[in-house]
């Protein structure tokens, strides 16, 4: 019975340190979403303006720009995943694999060939160990995405589309990420960067009247220049939705495991309290017992 309890007392001693554990990472990762939510909601001004800027050209001008319209066979398509470099974070990094690989398999149903672009550890270790091969990889930019990564990817993504699929490169791109929606939801998110889908639109806000544009330069020198800095853009906010999502998915994930440590340590302590009484009667009759053989034997 001793015995017992020493087994019972070790389990509450570990379930009481899992817990101490638990709730500091549930506490730092608190800590860095209202950080990363603030760098989201910094950003947002400024990949607006670049998307109604974008739209606006695109839209009042009639040029053939290879940015803006679709190629009249797409081979390639390449698909850009933003997983997170450390798990610990709940299904957050299993749902947006899943997700990728929905992708990948609905683009190979209508005869294009997907091209992984893998952001994060745990992309890269999830398709390393399936052996499924992958056209770039960034790691180690995951909880604080800083923009250089962004120019980075969107320049290696350019590069791919400006060659096409013909030469090796990609005939559109599609972003898979974890959108912010709060602190009990992360959403999958598709998005096809190019050719250009406008995303940017709320549909509580009333249609924008453009007026009529003159433009110098000519319109596709304007989309030249500012198309690379909308992509930039689009990347880097699927960076810190991204991480937004991936710091609240931690705080989710270490609050229900502080939860269950809690119950454990409840559940061991009734079982050692039992085993203790369920000890300490046996004493008692074994005590009872020596005293009446003792007496009849006088």
């Amino acid at each position: 019975m001793g015995a017992q309890l020493r087994v019972y007392k070790q389990k509450i001693t570990s379930a009481q340190t899992t817990k101490k554990i638990t709730k500091a990472m549930e506490l730092i990762a608190a800590s860095r979403i209202q950080k990363a939510m603030a760098r989201v909601r910094a950003s947002s001004p400024f990949a607006r303006a670049v998307t109604r800027a974008v739209a606006a050209v695109a839209t009042h001008s009639n040029i053939e720009h290879p940015l803006t319209h679709e190629r009249p066979q797409i081979r390639r398509s390449a698909v850009v995943i933003f997983a997170s470099d450390r798990g610990l974070a709940g299904a957050f990094n299993s749902q947006i694999l899943r997700e990728g690989l929905e992708l990948a398999e609905l683009l190979r149903q209508q005869g294009k060939e997907p091209v992984f672009y893998l952001v994060g550890r745990k992309a890269v270790g999830f398709f390393q160990f399936r052996r499924i091969e992958s056209a770039a990889e960034w790691v180690g930019d995951t909880d604080t995405p800083h923009f250089s990564t962004a120019e980075e990817i969107a320049g290696v993504l350019l590069d791919a589309y400006d060659r096409g699929g013909d030469e090796g490169g990609v005939d559109e791109i599609n972003l898979v990420y974890n959108r912010f929606v709060s602190m009990m939801t992360q959403s999958p998110e598709r998005v096809r960067l190019l050719p250009l889908e406008v995303v940017e639109a709320d549909e509580s806000e009333p249609a924008q009247v453009y007026p009529l544009y003159e433009f110098e330069p000519e319109a596709g020198v304007v989309l030249d220049q500012i198309l690379p800095v909308y992509i930039q853009s689009r990347v880097f906010n699927a960076l810190l939705q991204s991480s937004a999502a991936k710091h609240a998915a931690t705080q989710k994930a270490m609050k229900s495991a502080s939860d269950n440590a809690d119950n454990l340590i409840t559940d061991y302590t009734r079982l050692r309290n039992n085993a203790r009484q369920a000890e300490i009667t046996q004493q008692i009759a074994e005590i009872v017992g020596g005293a009446d053989a003792l007496a009849s034997g006088k």
